[in-house]
């Protein structure tokens, strides 16, 4: 398998100002925040701008809130043809994570591969942990019929609200509040197929009824019953997001290929770092890790 690391370069509604001290200087549409960033050791190269900045999150006491000033509750983006809302929400995100652009081309593309071949029906796809949905998203505009689940019923609504933004039918999402594990050994029995599987798992989580999720403990489960219900054919894909602390791409690399060992030598498979660079720099900010792969 190929290791890529995939940068993000600045698009219309967001950019990344400058880093440093521990923090990063953003623009979300037309609004400049700072959140903090533990990746960012080096010093900031553009001072000058951080005074603009509308809104900080910072920690205090081990409490994080946010320090604003005029600034609205809700406002709109735009990604290509996606339209989404972003807020400031309790712990420093804003609803959208921006590394993942170069992800949801990749999704788009995928899909639209199938959209030619799956002539009987839309591709289904699974997208576990969706959060705001912007991935599900992706896919639905590509033509696929998405199945987005997620524990938390104020991301399935904000998803529901950013899928209705962007003048997507609301058949051809389903949004369910439910446990990642649970369901996907659900779909298991009754033999239901996919036919690309979006995963993005915290380190920690609940389920809607109190179900526990731990990424070292549950993480291998879930891949297996992943394995079960993702199509074998040609155009069959699968995407692994990760955020938890402590893990490398190399970690994520060799848990999935212990499930999926045909992976190894798959032409369009790839795994690495998700980065986002600076708007006028080289300099990129280390966001995550992802494996995928297409059949």
């Amino acid at each position: 398998m190929k290791q890529a690391d995939l940068t993000v370069a600045p698009w219309e509604d967001y950019e990344l100002l400058d880093s440093g001290g521990n923090r990063k200087l953003e623009r979300f549409g037309e609004h400049i925040i700072i959140r903090p960033e533990t990746q960012a050791l080096w010093q900031p190269l553009r001072p000058e701008l951080w005074r603009r900045a509308a809104a900080e999150f910072r920690f205090d006491g081990g409490k994080g809130s946010w320090q604003k000033k005029n600034f609205p509750d809700a406002w709109q983006m735009q990604w290509n043809d996606l339209r989404f809302t972003a807020k400031l929400t309790s712990f420093k995100h804003v609803g959208i994570f921006p590394e993942q652009a170069e992800n949801w081309q990749w999704i788009a593309e995928r899909c639209a591969a199938l959209s030619k071949t799956t002539s009987a029906r839309e591709p289904a796809v699974l997208n576990l942990f969706g959060y705001t949905g912007i991935a599900s998203m992706a896919a639905a505009k590509a033509g696929a019929r998405v199945t987005h689940a997620d524990a938390s019923r104020q991301s399935n609504t904000w998803a529901k609200e950013n899928a209705a933004l962007s003048g997507i039918p609301p058949e051809q999402i389903r949004f369910l509040l439910d446990d990642a594990v649970k369901f996907v050994e659900r779909e298991k029995r009754r033999g239901t197929i996919y036919d690309g599987v979006i995963l993005d798992p915290p380190a920690f989580g609940r389920g809607p009824e109190g179900e526990v999720w731990k990424i070292e403990e549950d993480f291998l489960r879930l891949l297996a019953g992943i394995k079960a219900i993702l199509a074998k054919k040609p155009g069959t894909f699968f995407l692994l997001n990760g955020y938890a602390a402590g893990y490398a791409p190399q970690s994520f690399l060799q848990a999935v290929e212990g499930v999926f060992p045909e992976m190894e030598k798959m032409p369009h498979a790839e795994f690495g770092e998700l980065r986002i660079q600076e708007s006028k720099s080289n300099r990129c900010v280390p966001s995550g890790i992802y494996v995928r792969a297409a059949w």
